[in-house]
């Protein structure tokens, strides 16, 4: 009973291995084997080298977009004017094109009239109000 409840720290494992061959004076040092002893399977390797890439992709694109609205959060009457220019130009030109050939394809209309022109200006208003509290107004206008 009393080794289960022992407080001692448990023996020491090794977690590396130094290798204390000679290592000669001059040349090149003699291989080592390195014994390849995988604790991930190649797939799921491969998945985590893929997740990486798509964590960094879609970074990239938050970074973009972050850019692009931290642009559109910095407009001015300058910029949007400068960013316009190039197609407000020739939009204007082609409008003044299309008004000018307009112009040039109506057809002219002259009106002339002749004789005496009459113009009569008598009006009669009758003008009828009826009630107290509840009024009614009728007015009558004649030409």
């Amino acid at each position: 009973m009393d080794a289960s409840f022992r407080t001692d720290p448990p023996g020491y494992f090794p977690t590396s291995y130094r290798d204390h061959s000679p290592v000669p004076a001059y040349g090149d040092t003699p291989p080592v084997p390195q014994p390849d002893h995988r604790i991930v399977p190649a797939w799921a390797a491969g998945i985590a080298v893929a997740s990486i890439g798509v964590g960094a992709g879609v970074t990239g694109i938050g970074c973009g977009a972050w850019l692009v609205l931290q642009g559109l959060a910095s407009v001015s009457l300058a910029g949007v004017l400068m960013g316009t220019l190039p197609f407000a130009g020739p939009a204007m030109a082609a409008t003044a094109i299309g008004g000018a050939i307009n112009r040039a394809r109506s057809a002219v209309t002259k009106n002339v009239y002749e004789g005496p022109v009459t113009m009569r200006t008598e009006i009669t208003s009758n003008s009828t109000t009826r009630g107290m509290f509840f009024t009614r107004t009728r007015n009558d206008i004649h030409h």
